[in-house]
């Protein structure tokens, strides 16, 4: 985890899944701008998407925003166990403000529901270029794997805007990752971003609550040295 710098921005992630599919190495590099080189598990690239709600959202010295939903979808690179956001899809207008840094933020129409065992995620884009419908059951808490590990313990974003690279820190309490079926799923926002639509079933993960998140100031960094691919493990 990098250093717990003051946090600017505090937050609880509610009702969160993660499905995450593998893609060609290079497919995920086209789309990373210059000084950022895709991360690999097992030689794959990973693409995350993530609904989730947002509460208790407090930036440094503002009151407390209300609860919102957020959908991110993401990618790995080298040099700090750091994410790549292909798009941040939000309800919350004040967060556009990111796209200052370079950051993908959306304004979407997003919503987020529970019905007994039944979570429902659906959105779209206010662009009409991108939306999705999820239905998941969450299950029993598991064992996080190897590929569970390298795909959520990441403790930076990277962005890039005016012909510099940006880095903000991130961190969190440990979560209790928990297994979850997907019952429907239909989504364009792998497409809107560059990539293919993923193949195959993805790889399936629900929290129900992490209490204690925060980010860090935004900074200017020169490119991050990549080490050597990694074929899973952590360093």
């Amino acid at each position: 985890m990098v250093a717990n710098r003051v946090p600017v921005l505090r937050a609880r992630w509610l009702t969160q899944t993660f499905l995450s599919w593998p893609y060609p190495p290079a497919t995920v590099q086209a789309l990373l701008p210059e000084g950022l080189v895709a991360d690999e598990f097992e030689d794959a690239a990973w693409v995350t998407l993530t609904p989730l709600l947002m509460a208790d959202v407090r930036v440094l010295g503002m009151p407390a925003l209300p609860a919102f939903a957020e959908t991110n979808l993401r990618t790995y690179v080298r040099g700090g166990d750091a994410v790549w956001f292909l798009s941040l899809d939000v309800t919350c207008p004040p967060l556009l403000a990111g796209r200052a840094l370079g950051v993908p933020y959306h304004l979407a129409d997003l919503r987020v529901s529970v019905t007994g065992d039944t979570v429902t995620y659906t959105g779209t884009r206010r662009t009409g270029d991108a939306g999705y419908r999820l239905v998941v059951r969450p299950g029993a808490p598991v064992e996080p794997t190897e590929l569970d590990g390298w795909l959520t313990s990441r403790w930076r974003a990277y962005s890039r805007r005016l012909g510099l690279l940006w880095e903000t820190p991130v961190g969190h309490e440990p979560w209790a990752p928990a297994g979850v079926s997907v019952a429907a799923l239909e989504q364009t926002v792998t497409q809107a971003a560059g990539l293919p639509a993923p193949r195959g079933e993805p790889r399936a993960l629900f929290s129900r609550s992490v209490d204690h998140a925060w980010v860090g100031a935004t900074r200017p960094v020169r490119s991050p040295t990549p080490p050597n691919p990694r074929q899973g493990g952590r360093t």
